[in-house]
């Protein structure tokens, strides 16, 4: 028994004793594991089918209505040929006044000059109008019309993708509703390539997977960008960052993480496109950044209206302008400030005492930053005083379309902000204006004042130099990266970023003479060539070719 003691407390038999128990602890353990992990894996694996068998059900009906829709035009046709492509686009604010609304017009009206074999269709969201009335409405703002009709796909849903209906976690809410909507557009009509022209990333997915389609998008703006991470991680307060937010480094950090998220899961829908166009040099780099797919991406700039505003005369009120480029180095060099103060001072540009209008031309959105625009022309007036030939010879125009009831509260605020600094009666606002009136207002006005940060392009910043006003833009994005450049070594514009060098700008470019403004003007108008509506049909119809052709072999 000692023996047996000793051999036991030096550890001859407990290897084998742990071993037994450790069989009997795993051998229980195991069976539990197992009885729990195998329902979970067979009801996996019966889901993901079901899941499979959904999606190609799905795909089987949709493709199976494209061919009934299919024979029935072509049986329509007199039965000969084949039946007419279609192409449909997806715009749910088709009878909105904004650059977007542009580039789907000009888009549609050279598409339909080079394939007019083809069918088109536009899905929208807007009720209570026709189709004759949304062309009629294109007619009226932007000057084109359409040479063949097209048919309007009328979405009863479109409250899914307004921002309003999501006051917590608005990019998500808008992304799955835009799927939602997505959805009721794929069942009232499958096309043969679907066009996303307003930046619906998530739409794109169904399309191709479920409807079978060839898709392409426009995109104008990115849904999430490395800006926007930038605001939130170095918790800056925005019109879409709340104060809340940023004043709280738990919720900051959360909503990085939620960004993140957003941003993989809206790289995955957009790599889905087939081909991708975008409207500036600032989009294409943060779309490269998300949607990783550079063969299948090209810039084309928005068309821009410029050839309606060329045949305006560019003068300055009786002055010599043959040696503007030398008074304009002059001026330039030293600031463009005058020891007078004000537009009625002496010096190089105090002899100017006509009336001067600052317009604005953008839809009232909060990214627009309307309030800086206001803020800024207050601190100006602070500037030019109140003596005469003072106050009373500016005026802020407030030019924009408003998409519904939530921008037209925005513009009754900003009558507000108005109110209060005191500079109601120098402000006036015109919303959603003929073109005839907006082309009337630019080419009198002497500064075309831009203030959104980051804009993606800037179609409005375009059209004021095209009209002949002296632009102050935004220090960022597309006005910063291509529109307001030097051309041909010569400035074309002005940029600032805060409320006093808005004013400190606007100063500048009203003390310059008229000789030098001009030169500034006749830049900018040479080098908006490249943004006219032949350029971006050339380079639209361009980036589509190889996509058509397959889809017309």
């Amino acid at each position: 028994m000692f023996p047996l003691f000793h051999e036991l407390h030096n550890g001859i038999y407990w290897p084998s004793l742990r071993l037994q128990v450790s069989k009997r602890v795993w051998s229980t353990g195991d069976r539990l594991l197992w009885s729990l992990v195998l329902p979970c894996v067979y009801l996996s694996l019966v889901l993901t089918l079901v899941l499979a068998l959904a999606v190609v059900g799905v795909r089987t009906w949709l493709q199976a209505r494209r061919r009934a829709r299919r024979r029935l035009a072509r049986d329509d046709g007199g039965g000969g040929g084949a039946a007419p492509l279609t192409m449909a686009f997806f715009h749910p604010y088709c009878n909105a006044g904004g650059g977007g609304e542009r580039v789907l017009w000009c888009a549609l009206r050279c598409l339909q000059n080079r394939y007019p074999t083809v069918a088109f269709v536009v899905y929208t969201g807007d009720q209570g109008v026709s189709g004759e009335q949304i062309l009629e409405g294109a007619r009226r703002r932007f000057n084109i019309t359409l040479p063949r009709p097209v048919t309007f796909v009328f979405l009863r849903h479109r409250l899914l993708v307004e921002a309003s209906s999501y006051p917590h976690f608005t990019l998500l809410g808008q992304s799955v509703g835009s799927m939602f909507l997505g959805w009721e557009a794929l069942t009232a009509f499958v096309p043969d390539l679907y066009v996303d022209s307003m930046g619906y990333a998530f739409t794109l997915p169904l399309f191709r997977y479920l409807g079978g389609c060839e898709v392409a998008s426009y995109v104008h703006y990115p849904t999430v960008s490395t800006d926007m991470l930038s605001v939130v991680r170095e918790r800056n307060p925005r019109f879409n960052h709340s104060d809340y937010i940023s004043s709280n480094p738990v919720l900051s950090a959360i909503k990085v993480l939620y960004y993140c998220c957003f941003a993989l899961l809206y790289g995955l829908a957009g790599s889905c496109s087939d081909l991708v166009m975008v409207n500036s040099t600032w989009t294409l780099g943060h779309i490269l950044s998300l949607w990783r797919a550079p063969g299948r991406t090209c810039l084309v700039y928005p068309p821009c209206d410029v050839a309606a505003f060329l045949d305006v005369p560019l003068d300055e009120d009786d002055e010599e302008v043959e040696d503007g480029w030398e008074e304009l180095g002059q001026e330039l060099g030293s600031g463009g400030e005058d020891d007078e103060g004000g537009i009625g001072g002496g010096g190089g540009g105090g002899g100017d005492r006509k009336c001067h209008s600052i317009v604005s031309v953008g839809q009232f959105r909060p990214e627009k930053d309307h309030r800086l625009q206001i803020r800024a022309f207050r601190n100006l007036l602070d500037r030019k005083g109140e003596g005469p030939g003072r106050r009373e010879t500016l005026r802020l125009v407030l030019i924009g379309g408003c998409r519904n009831q939530e921008d037209e509260d925005r513009v009754l605020m900003l009558r507000g902000v108005c109110q209060e600094l005191g500079v109601a009666d120098r402000v006036e606002f015109k919303l959603n204006v003929a073109f005839d009136e907006l082309k009337r207002e630019l080419t009198g006005a002497t500064i075309g004042l831009h203030t959104m940060w980051n804009e993606h392009f800037g179609i409005g910043v375009v059209e004021c130099m095209a009209a002949g006003t002296v632009v102050l833009a935004h220090k960022s994005g597309g006005p910063k990266l291509d529109i307001v450049v030097p051309y041909e070594g010569a400035p074309t514009g002005f940029l600032a970023d805060t409320e006093d060098s808005y004013a400190g700008a606007m100063d500048a470019i009203l003390a310059l003479s008229p000789a030098a403004r001009l030169e500034i003007r006749r830049n900018a108008r040479r080098s908006v060539e490249r943004f006219s509506d032949r350029e971006f049909d050339a380079c639209f119809l361009s980036a589509m070719e190889p996509l058509m052709t397959r889809l017309l072999e």
